[in-house]
């Protein structure tokens, strides 16, 4: 185990939205929501940057679409919709029920966050983030279905610019082992804010991790150090993968 400033809790944008994942993995497991429900986007979901739905022409997604869009592109219409239904409360219920204290979603996804709104998206700790993904992996988040639900969610992540730029998979293709490496992640994005949580699987191991950084975007554009130093930590992992021997 390796580990730095692990327990500061700072904002980890998109990264958040794995809890509305699990909540909806639970809520397709238990039968509170039905994967094929068709929702709706409303013009109050409609938000810019990350994801797809806001191009496309269809205006309603199964609750389960809408998922792998999250997935794949941490698609912040589809999060929102998804939330609507969901509700916030129980998306915080679920996350506290599993102990998380210091991370969660806190919010829907906004273009502008003015003071009336939670000061984040979501917040994290490495500690608690890394023990997600790894709690994940052994099938203990909530149950061992809803596990492989949101990890399957997760296995499409098109982003690996971060950690994942060091495991040489195709960002476009991996939901299938590559050169004996799985990765499921989640990554988050903002004005000096980057984050990947994740698990890697190897011929004989799994690691997961989570690496936050965040940083004043006033002092000065740190994104390509950022960015490297995540890829060395990516490598770091990758070389603990390898067999023994």
């Amino acid at each position: 185990m390796a580990a730095h400033q692990a327990d500061v809790v700072v904002s980890a944008a998109s990264i958040g939205k794995v809890f509305a994942l699990v909540e909806a993995a639970r809520a397709f497991e238990s039968g509170d929501l039905d994967p094929g429900e068709l929702l709706s986007r409303t013009v109050d979901d409609l938000v810019a940057d990350s994801g797809l739905w806001q191009v496309l022409r269809q205006p309603v997604l199964s609750a389960e679409d809408a998922c792998w869009l999250i997935g794949a592109a941490s698609d912040n219409v589809a999060t929102n919709v998804l939330v609507r239904r969901l509700g916030l409360d129980a998306v915080r219920a679920v996350t506290q029920t599993l102990g998380f204290t210091d991370s969660g979603l806190l919010d829907r996804v906004r273009d502008e966050r003015g003071p009336e709104h939670p000061p984040a998206l979501s917040v994290g700790t490495a500690t608690e983030l890394s023990d997600l993904m790894a709690r994940l992996s052994r099938g203990e988040v909530v149950s061992a279905p809803v596990s492989r639900r949101v990890l399957g969610w997760l296995g499409v992540n098109t982003d690996l610019s971060m950690v994942g730029s060091a495991f040489g998979l195709d960002p476009l293709a991996h939901r299938e082992a590559d050169r004996g490496v799985r990765l499921a992640n989640k990554t988050g994005t903002d004005a000096g804010i980057r984050g990947d949580i994740g698990v890697v699987s190897g011929p004989d191991r799994a690691i997961a991790y989570a690496v936050l950084a965040q940083w004043d975007p006033e002092g000065g554009d740190r994104r390509d150090d950022v960015l490297g130093a995540m890829g060395a930590v990516g490598r770091w992992i990758s070389e603990r993968l390898r067999p023994a021997g």
